[in-house]
């Protein structure tokens, strides 16, 4: 199987140019599948651990950096490490996936698909509150709302308020420093799981995936006289 990879939004159609030009962006997506059976970062389905999340799309899952936004300012310093989620306690565990996706994205939909709910082998959770934001969440974040998953089922993402604005263009997170380069911006979408029963210990095993889906904007449009007429794409 070929895989190709490249910079800029994927525009798909059949007329590129004229007053019929159908062409839009490609849904994309990020994944992660968290084993909660498998405790060490570098191997396969690495579930994470006490205040480590994952990242997406990296095979074998591998423990994540999560930032501070930067909110688009800009620091030849390049951005700063944010504090840890929250360490396991009786009852309440955190466990997550971040994503850096192009800023200015539009996210389409946030998917998390609980196969078996997490347990310490005696204790089994009876509830996974998602939170979608910026940054590692303990209240609703800033780009969707989803409502407690208590079951193996899927849960998906609503957006509210504030929430379609920043959904539909993403936020300048996180600066891509390069010598000799000007600055480029993530977007930093972290979905924090908060898992909670009572007694509830670090989770030996239990499997969630987390699927984000997001469709990258074209950011030089142009205008009305040379686009779509020119030969932009």
């Amino acid at each position: 199987m070929g895989r190709s990879t490249f910079d800029g939004p994927i525009l798909s159609g059949d007329n590129r140019f004229g007053p019929q030009r159908d062409v839009g962006p490609v849904l994309l997506a990020q994944q992660a599948f968290l084993d909660f059976a498998v405790t060490s970062a570098g191997q396969a389905n690495y579930g994470g651990g006490s205040g480590v999340f994952v990242t997406s799309d990296n095979i074998p899952n591998q423990a994540a950096t999560i930032w501070n936004p930067q909110s688009g300012a800009y620091s030849t310093n390049g951005p700063t490490v944010a504090t840890a989620p929250t360490a396991d306690a009786s009852g309440t565990i955190y466990r997550g996936v971040s994503f850096l996706i192009p800023q200015g994205s539009n996210i389409t939909d946030v998917i998390i698909d609980v196969g078996t709910l997490p347990t310490d082998g005696s204790v089994t959770a009876n509830s996974i509150q998602p939170y979608v934001s910026n940054k590692f969440a303990t209240a609703t974040g800033v780009y969707a709302t989803m409502a407690a998953i208590t079951s193996a089922t899927r849960g998906t993402a609503t957006f509210v308020g504030t929430q379609l604005d920043y959904a539909y263009g993403t936020l300048q997170d996180v600066q891509n420093i390069q010598p000799g380069q000007q600055p480029t911006w993530f977007s930093q979408v972290v979905v924090t799981l908060k898992i909670t029963n009572t007694s509830l210990t670090t989770p030996t095993s239990g499997q969630i995936a987390v699927t984000l889906k997001y469709a990258q904007q074209d950011m030089n449009i142009g205008n009305a006289t040379t686009y779509p007429y020119g030969n932009f794409d």
